[in-house]
């Protein structure tokens, strides 16, 4: 299965829902030789029931994943905690729309959940929990105790820290984080836009049903991470469409 652990459906956390987006989306992701996803839109987005509800209705799913002609969307969230970071919360959708439900008090800055807190809502309900971004610059993890840092799944190998950091500079900081850690590595395109999808993406030998199949895998050493020769130009087509995009929503919007 060629998966992507962080994938974005909406342009921005100000935009609504859009099925026409979330298509082009999606189609370009099997343009580019993805099976699957998992949805991390941002758990404070704007309207944030508007996605699953959407999904609940226009397409078949089974708690674990909406099915697009074969495509498999397996349902998540990218939550924000006091620390700083962003984290990939991934599992069940009950369990994840529950979660998100107990986390309706800490939406804005100064009232983001600790991470320990995320963590204990989380690893009961059996949620795969990944690490975004550790060194990014805005909302970095490296900094957090190490303890804590051992409980995450994986850590995410970023399509954009891997063009604003650099390829080699940014693996050489988020390997050997997650080697001291004994936490497995896995790649996420942070894509908001198309032209970013499919910088990177993951290998896993086999088809997936759930969320803690694709964890057991992982933690097996089983993920393959691709990076596309041509990352720093979709990131950059990516994140000048997305601007241009964001302009035309507010002129629309007045």
């Amino acid at each position: 299965m060629n998966i992507d652990f962080h994938f974005h459906v909406k342009l921005s956390k100000k935009t609504d829902f859009s099925m026409d987006h979330f298509n082009e989306m999606l189609d370009e992701a099997r343009d580019q030789g993805l099976q699957a996803i998992t949805l991390t839109e941002h758990f404070n987005t704007r309207r944030f029931d508007e996605v699953y509800g959407t999904l609940d209705r226009m397409l078949p799913g089974n708690n674990h994943y909406y099915d697009r002609d074969g495509f498999k969307i397996f349902t998540g969230m990218e939550v924000d905690v006091a620390e700083g970071g962003h984290i990939l919360v991934s599992g069940p959708k009950d369990a994840l729309l529950e979660i998100r439900a107990l986390l309706e008090p800490h939406t804005a800055a100064g009232s983001f959940i600790g991470l320990a807190g995320l963590f204990e809502l989380c690893e009961p309900r059996g949620m795969m929990v990944i690490g975004g971004h550790p060194f990014r610059e805005s909302n970095h993890l490296y900094h957090v105790d190490r303890e804590l840092l051992r409980r995450f799944d994986a850590f995410d190998l970023n399509g954009k820290d891997l063009h604003e950091i650099g390829i080699q500079e940014n693996i050489a900081l988020v390997l050997p984080l997650g080697a001291e850690l004994g936490v497995p590595v896995v790649a996420g395109s942070d894509a908001h836009q198309m032209f970013q999808v499919g910088c990177v993406y993951n290998v896993l030998p086999g088809d997936y049903e759930t969320v803690a199949e694709l964890k057991a895998a992982i933690r097996a050493g089983a993920c393959k991470r691709v990076i596309s020769p041509s990352l720093h130009l979709q990131v950059r087509a990516a994140g000048a469409v997305k601007k241009l995009l964001k302009k035309k929503v507010e002129v629309e919007a007045v």
